[in-house]
């Protein structure tokens, strides 16, 4: 019997009204399955692919954000954390346990630098020491990149994030993908396409620059599709698409950190270039993450974790403030999640800003710098032609995500090309965590 060859797409923002302008997607699946897929809390990137491809959830995997807080270091490390932060085995690793001979490929997922896949490929890129970033990419073999930027130019780094990001990132990994696919020829490949993600978070998921972004990713996925058939020659592929969340419109910003600095419990210090904020001093503090925030209360102290929650509960914005025993609820129960937890309503998101005045506001702020800010900044999307910068407001974002997916405008999609894979269209709801285990059935 054949070995199977199996195609993960993962593709955050995709919802089912979205096939309808997708004709290549719509070819692809006319034969499959359809069903909703619910994104765990945090409906975020990190989480999510962690759950996908490892069949468990934060509580045991143990990636609870997409950034993590080292309390011992008073260090955040945002979006840079390496493959040994996923704490149990992924997909990858319980192919090989299978069978060695099974050869997987892991294309940009955001924690794939030293995972155990055979073939990888993901950004890297080189910082110079004027801040520039340099374009590059991490691959497996390494001389992989090389081959790729021959063929296909540098990765376009500031077209993956940030006010020019575009289609060309998305192309580039679906083009790199194919070239992998000829030269390799894996029996699993994950692909991680972000491209809707973009347009739904500045302009609204149904904004009409949206659709024209759903428009784009399809002709990228008609292309991805003709290069795989023409890798795989007499193959019978089994795609799957994935959606890691769903966005859904907002037009509420909470600013935690504002409040907690307000409330003397959060302190920073004076520099050249503006107010940074004192994780050493601070009783408490917020990494706050599209539409949640984990707050960090030193030592632990249980009088300031009541302060904390007494701050923000019922307050405009917060659906819940989770303590103790209720991360449970959402398997966040781990070392590395906040002492607090702070859940916002599906209309709003949480910012990281602490500066009061912004004029105060730290240098970085009005740049595209993922890594030096301790949370996600969604207004790196937006561009301030009077400042050529970006803007201190959080009123650009008209879109988000990471809040309990309690309602259908907040699922996903889980699409197979072949029916009978998902038990039929419609037939229920899959869980993210449960694609691990419907990708690793087909090889047995």
């Amino acid at each position: 019997m054949p070995r199977p060859v199996v195609v993960l797409l993962s593709i955050p923002a995709l919802r089912a009204q979205d096939l309808a302008g997708m004709p290549h997607l719509q070819q692809l699946v006319r034969h499959g399955d359809q069903s909703a897929l619910v994104p765990s809390f945090p409906a975020v990137t990190c989480p999510v692919q962690a759950n996908m491809t490892t069949g468990r959830l934060p509580a045991q995997h143990g990636v609870v954000a997409n950034g993590f807080y080292w309390r011992s270091r008073h260090e955040v490390e945002m979006w840079t954390a390496g493959n040994d932060c996923i704490l149990v085995p992924q997909i990858w690793d319980v192919l090989h346990d299978r069978d060695p001979a099974l050869k997987s490929a892991a294309w940009f997922p955001l924690h794939s630098k030293s995972c155990g896949a055979d073939l990888i490929c993901t950004p890297a890129p080189i910082h110079q020491p004027d801040g520039r970033e340099l374009p590059w990419c991490h691959t497996k073999p390494e001389r992989l990149y090389g081959t790729l930027r021959d063929r296909l130019g540098h990765f376009p780094l500031q077209h993956f994030w940030g006010p020019l990001a575009d289609i060309s990132s998305s192309a580039w990994i679906a083009d790199s993908a194919i070239y992998a696919a000829h030269t390799y020829r894996p029996d699993f490949f994950y692909i991680y396409l972000p491209h809707l993600d973009y347009a739904a978070q500045k302009m609204g998921p149904d904004s009409v620059e949206a659709a024209a972004a759903v428009g784009q990713l399809d002709d990228v996925l008609g292309r991805l599709i003709n290069g795989f058939d023409q890798a795989y020659p007499a193959t019978d592929l089994l795609w799957l698409v994935a959606s890691e969340y769903a966005i859904v419109p907002v037009d509420h910003v909470l600013y935690p950190n504002r409040l907690l600095r307000e409330a003397g419990l959060l302190q920073v210090r004076a520099e050249d270039d503006g107010e940074y904020l004192d994780l050493a001093a601070s009783k408490a503090w917020a990494l706050v993450d599209h539409q949640h925030a984990h707050v960090f209360v030193q030592h632990g102290d249980a009088a300031v974790i009541g302060r904390v929650a007494s701050l923000f509960a019922g307050r405009e914005g917060v659906a819940d403030v989770l303590v103790g025993d209720d991360l449970g609820r959402y398997a966040l129960k781990h070392e590395r999640s906040g002492d607090v937890i702070l859940v916002s309503v599906p209309n709003s998101w949480q910012a990281y800003y602490w500066w009061l005045d912004d004029h105060n506001a730290p240098s970085f702020a009005r740049t595209v710098d993922i890594h030096r800010k301790p949370g996600y900044d969604p207004v790196e999307l937006c561009f301030d032609p009077n400042t050529r910068g970006i803007p201190l407001s959080g009123a650009c974002i008209r879109g988000s995500h990471g809040a309990p997916a309690d309602d259908p405008t907040q699922y996903g999609v889980l699409l197979s090309s072949r029916g009978g894979i998902t038990a039929g269209p419609g037939a229920r709801r899959w869980a993210d965590w449960e694609v691990a285990g419907l990708v690793l059935r087909q090889f047995g």
